[in-house]
């Protein structure tokens, strides 16, 4: 089996635009927790009864206790829109499923623990333009899991999927699992529907699967189960390049199952840590971080590693050190995030390190900036967790390691990958706001005269001549009636200037 086994290597999401407002929107509707840093995103208690399966983690076991809203441009909290709870899901993984196989392109998620396909027996009319649907007609290993169902909502009361299930042969990369159970959506709301590919398959902790009556196994652990694979190579890992490097052919990310990539430990020894998945998350001891010189001990702190995750989250106090130590950042509340200049050069920025177990791994400096929020500042790839109890390692660190996965032997495991080049932090990605929601000072700002601008050589032109220039269109207008001949002609360029204005 072993010389079947390949690297599955990852399509670049080349329709992936990076919002900070909207990553972090995603994250606080994944996990559930409460922000504490001020902004458009807010929660509030619901009831209890409501809880089970409200976001990630089953049986309310993150903080379920509370939905998420969102502040409109008047500062009323309400329901959140889709377009702000969006990941930007960078890249994409082949999977192969049925029988004829079929290929489909999934977002590899070990934040989660549901594998699930956008399938015809979704309605008409939801958009499937460019979607390879999950027929299970089409397949001959396909049996439908009678009495069984599936429904995933999150906190954000928006955002939720759900349908039926089966079981079909699955292939990651030369391993054949088969009856692996398959989620097949007939229900997506808008948020779900602007997720990426076709669909979702994730590499968490099979209890945590929203599955009903009885949550199932994941794809490696029900490889796992059947016992065709021996407990040495029950592993799976993962190669994240930046975006910057999506045109260096040696810097393609990957994942491998069932093996180690020899090539890309470039020699070096592997460094694991223990995980605690009692949450079904792959979870471990991250006691110190460091930003400089400045090492910060952090006690009984734990770390999941998300590859489903955009974003590092990490405790409050950790974030301020950081962004104290890049020259000109600030905490901008309208994109609930940490803002840093977009022309800050690579030397301006601190190493900033986290812990797997006990040792501590850099992140990339250029992973430190993730989208550009406009008016010359970037959102930082680095923000609070709000009250949430562990920090999130997301791809802003995971880019800076090849992670390793190790299921058999219940541990996490990661080296140092660096590319050969590192870009300045101000080459950002194409990204969006889509809602900024400006502070006071700016609003002034905006809606202050011109004092220097020109327009047409007209020194101290503002938009408060507006009503000056409708009247002077009008009174043009009327007199072309009147004129004649080269008058006429004179008059309507005149008015032609006056619309142009």
């Amino acid at each position: 089996m072993a010389s079947d086994l390949t690297k599955v290597e990852l399509i670049p999401n080349e329709n992936a635009v990076r919002s900070g407002l909207a990553a972090y929107g995603y994250l606080l509707s994944k996990y559930g927790f409460n922000p504490t840093k001020p902004g458009p995103f807010t929660t509030v208690p619901q009831d209890q009864s409501a809880s089970k399966g409200v976001n990630l983690l089953a049986n309310g076991k993150a903080n379920g206790k509370h939905k998420l809203q969102f502040k409109n441009k008047f500062g009323r909290p309400g329901r959140v829109p889709a377009s702000v709870v969006q990941n930007d899901f960078e890249w994409l993984c082949p999977v192969k499923v049925g029988t004829p196989a079929k290929t489909y392109k999934m977002i590899f998620d070990t934040g989660s623990a549901d594998l699930w396909l956008w399938s015809t027996e979704l309605p008409p009319t939801v958009n499937t333009s460019g979607r390879h649907l999950y027929n299970p007609a089409k397949s001959r290993t396909f049996t439908r899991s009678a009495g069984s169902t599936w429904k995933q909502s999150y906190n954000d009361q928006i955002s939720s999927a759900s349908g039926s299930v089966g079981t079909d042969l699955v292939n990651l990369g030369g391993l054949k699992i088969r009856n692996q159970t398959i989620q097949l959506a007939d229900t997506l709301s808008p948020s779900f529907q602007t997720i990426p590919g076709d669909g979702l398959l994730g590499l968490a902790f099979g209890f945590i699967n929203h599955v009903s009556p009885v949550p199932v196994a994941t794809a490696p652990e029900n490889l796992a189960a059947q016992g065709s694979v021996p407990k040495a190579k029950q592993i799976f890992t993962t190669y994240l390049s930046s975006y910057r490097d999506a045109k260096d052919r040696d810097n393609k990310s990957f994942y491998t199952f069932g093996f180690v990539d020899q090539k890309a430990l470039r020699g070096q020894t592997i460094h694991y840590a223990d995980i605690d998945n009692s949450q079904g998350l792959w979870q471990f001891q991250s006691t110190s971080a460091s930003v400089g010189d400045r090492q910060v001990a952090l006690f009984d702190n734990t770390a999941v590693a998300d590859t489903g995750s955009s974003l590092a989250l990490i405790d409050d106090s950790i974030c301020g050190v950081i962004y104290d130590a890049i020259p000109g950042s600030r905490y901008d509340s309208s994109v609930q995030g940490y803002v840093f200049p977009t022309n800050t050069t690579l030397d301006q920025l601190p190493v900033v390190k986290f812990a797997v177990g006990d040792q501590e791994f850099a992140v990339q400096k250029e992973d430190l900036a993730y989208a550009d929020v406009g008016e010359g500042y970037t959102y930082g790839g680095i923000q609070s967790r709000g009250d949430l109890s562990f920090d999130v390692l997301g791809d802003t660190f995971l880019k800076s390691v090849y992670s390793i996965f190790d299921q058999g032997n219940s541990r996490f495991g990661v080296v140092v990958r660096t590319d050969s080049t590192q870009l300045a932090a101000s080459i950002t990605p194409r990204s969006h706001e889509p809602v900024r929601m400006p502070d006071r000072h700016t609003v002034q700002r905006r809606a202050s005269p011109s004092t220097d601008s020109t327009s047409f050589g007209i020194k101290g032109y503002s938009s408060m001549n507006g009503v000056t220039m409708v009247y002077g269109s009008l009174i043009l207008l009327l007199s072309l009636f009147s004129a004649r001949g080269s008058v006429r002609l004179l008059l309507a360029g005149l008015l032609c200037l006056c619309l142009l204005q």
